[in-house]
């Protein structure tokens, strides 16, 4: 008995010395640990998740899509979209590598519901000579339907398009539409899986100069049906962005929701996309009334698209060797006015930028102050950004033998032409945002904390602050050194610290199912002492053990590609690149700005693919290998007035 008492008391000593010992630790880790908790993953407050989505979808109800044999609706998009597979417009089965978070199908305000009456025929459109030939057209299918689809383009291109064609709102069918669009969205939106939004496209177009818009609400069904989409055509329209953003800002008086605007294909506005004078009031100089306006709505700028690249023209950046990227400069939308190169600079999204801050040392505000984001411009109701699995532009452009060296647009009077492989993959948008949901995504656009991608799926983070350092960039919880000390891309930095310059948080990881990464590059532009814009590129961080040449170039990555597969190997370049940069060439008195610009190694381009496929002997002039690229928004550096 007395030796079981006496193991008793050594336990009940053990485990109160073992209770005393557990509290006294918890006190001393109380006092001795400040700031933040050992967790690295606790209290977070920042976006910790990137998202990746379209927002620049047509289906068969846009009547460029739907003319030319596009037969999906928004619903089978959005099945799409979620990673469902699908039956493409012209038989063939289609399914994405993987599904997408977001999506936004932005058909055509102009005309909405008259496509459908006219491949149905109804009795007011066969009652109208020109509706009827359409009619016709459009029931014959194959060429003679594209062939209309494109006339019917560029009579809207030019403001010939029959009233009888164009509903506009006050048509039944008008609203009938909306109202369809808006359900469907609603119906496949899940918070937190796939996230629809509410859209439609606002189609600017002075005599053929592509003014585009996609109009983006924040909101449901209980606002978005309380209006109609804003259009183009007086009297109840206008092609000036100005009438636009009063639709915006009444559409937010009225309903108290949310909206913004994403121009897109700057490169064929005929340098009307970033003008430094007003074209729509007689090219009187912008105001700042023009200024605060589209800062307050174009917050966002869609940078590359099925329509080419515009970020750079090799013209305008020419000693930037990968600025001429799958670059279209051959003239207008309907090719209807060559390109010429006084035109270019107020076409691309580093030469408006640049513009930006020239217009605000005039006016005291930027109106070029935007993000960049990448879509896909798809007209057959698919977004198939990758090289492998591409389906083309239009309904005539998914997979056939012949759709890579087909004459699609020409002008015989000015010898502009257009051919089918020049259309390009392009592109996603990648949002860094709390949650997958309309009201996360929608907020990270409005912040500017997004990025473009030409197709892959590669995750970019880029911070500026004054107090960065080297071991920030090898910590693995990067995102926590960047919003404590700096801030993320979109935002803006002020006023210098003394003898300091910024410094830059920059990291990508490769798409993983991707290709490795060839560099990173960090492209500032900024005012010289003069007023003059100005840019450089700099290579911040790149893959291999190359050393920068006499002349500052760093030599070429190297070239995997095979392209009898085609394929290529993951043994160059690297899966991830990271690293702290700070401007060699700071003058804390001129106001800059600086983005991440993030290059693959070469890959198949998707006429490798059609080349293997097919077995196609292909003109030597056609592209069959790419560098895939993402930009992130840029951060704009201002000194305290």
């Amino acid at each position: 008995m007395m030796r079981l008492l006496g193991v008793f008391c050594l336990l009940l000593s053990f485990f109160t010395s073992s209770l005393a010992s557990a509290q006294d630790t918890a006190g001393v880790s109380a006092d001795t640990l400040k700031g933040r908790p050992y967790s690295p993953y606790a209290d977070r407050a920042f976006p910790t998740d990137v998202y990746f989505g379209d927002t620049h979808v047509h289906t068969a109800l846009s009547a460029d899509a739907g003319g030319s044999g596009a037969r999906l609706m928004p619903r089978e998009a959005y099945r799409f979209a979620r990673g469902e597979q699908v039956i493409s417009n012209t038989g063939q089965p289609v399914k994405l590598r993987q599904p997408l978070d977001f999506y936004m199908i932005t058909d055509h305000s102009d005309g909405m519901g008259a496509i459908t009456d006219l491949i149905k025929g109804t009795p007011e459109i066969l009652a109208d000579p020109v509706a009827r030939q359409f009619h016709e057209a459009f029931s014959k299918g194959g060429k003679e339907a594209a062939e209309a689809a494109f006339k019917l383009t560029a009579m809207f291109s030019q403001g010939k398009v029959p009233d009888t064609v164009n509903y506009q709102p006050g048509n039944p069918a008008f609203k009938r539409v909306w109202n369809d669009i808006v359900q469907a969205a609603e119906e496949f939106n899940e918070p937190h899986r796939f996230t629809t939004f509410i859209a439609f496209e606002w189609t600017s177009l002075v005599k053929g100069n592509n003014l585009h818009r996609n109009v983006i609400l924040r909101d449901g069904p209980e606002r978005a049906l309380r209006v109609l989409p804003y259009t183009t055509t007086p009297p109840i329209g206008s092609r000036d962005p100005r009438d636009l953003w009063k639709w915006m800002t009444n559409y937010e008086k009225t309903t108290g929701g949310n909206v913004l605007a994403i121009p897109h294909n700057g490169n064929l506005s005929n340098g009307m996309m970033f003008a430094m004078q007003d074209d729509f009031d007689g090219g009187k100089p912008l105001d700042k009334a023009y200024a605060e306006e589209r800062q307050k709505w174009e917050r966002l700028y869609e940078t590359t698209q099925m329509k080419g690249d515009g970020e750079a023209h090799p013209a305008l950046s020419r000693t930037d060797e990968f600025a001429d990227f799958e670059t279209w400069d051959m003239g207008n939308l309907d090719l209807s006015v060559k390109k010429t190169p006084e035109m270019l600079p107020g076409e691309y999204a580093r030469s408006g930028l640049k513009r930006g801050l020239e217009l605000e040392a005039k006016l005291g505000v930027n109106p070029f102050k935007f993000g960049l984001v990448g879509a896909s411009d798809t007209h057959v109701g698919l977004t198939t950004s990758e090289n492998d699995n591409f389906f083309g532009k239009f309904t005539q452009y998914e997979p056939t033998p012949h759709r890579a060296n087909h004459l699609s647009k020409e002008n015989k009077d000015n010898g502009a032409q257009l051919y089918s492989w020049q259309y390009i993959t392009s592109g996603l948008t990648a949002v860094w945002a709390e949650s997958n949901t309309r009201g996360a995504i929608f907020d990270a656009m409005h912040r500017r904390e997004v990025y473009a991608t030409t197709g892959p799926r590669m995750r970019v983070r880029f911070f500026a602050g004054w107090d960065f350092d080297e071991r920030d960039a090898q910590g693995r919880n990067l995102a926590q050194a960047g919003y404590t000390k700096g801030v993320p891309m979109g935002g803006d930095l002020t006023g210098a610290p003394e003898g300091k310059a910024p410094s830059f948080l920059v990291y990508a990881l490769r798409d993983p199912m991707g290709a490795n990464l060839d560099r990173i590059q960090v492209v500032k532009g900024w005012l010289d002492k003069d007023g003059k814009a100005q840019e450089k590129v700099y290579d911040v961080a790149w893959s291999g053990e190359r050393k920068p040449g006499g002349d500052g170039k760093l030599p070429a990555v190297g070239d995997t590609v095979d392209l009898s597969i085609p394929s290529w190997t993951n043994t160059i370049g690297a899966p991830e690149l990271g690293t702290v940069w700070t401007d060699p060439d700071f003058d804390p008195s001129l106001k800059a700005f600086y983005y991440a610009r993030v290059i693959e190694i070469p890959t198949p381009r998707w006429t490798a693919y059609d080349r293997v496929k097919f077995k196609l002997d292909l003109p030597a002039d056609i592209p069959l290998k790419t560098q895939e690229r993402a930009y992130t928004s840029p951060i704009w550096y201002t000194p305290e007035l």
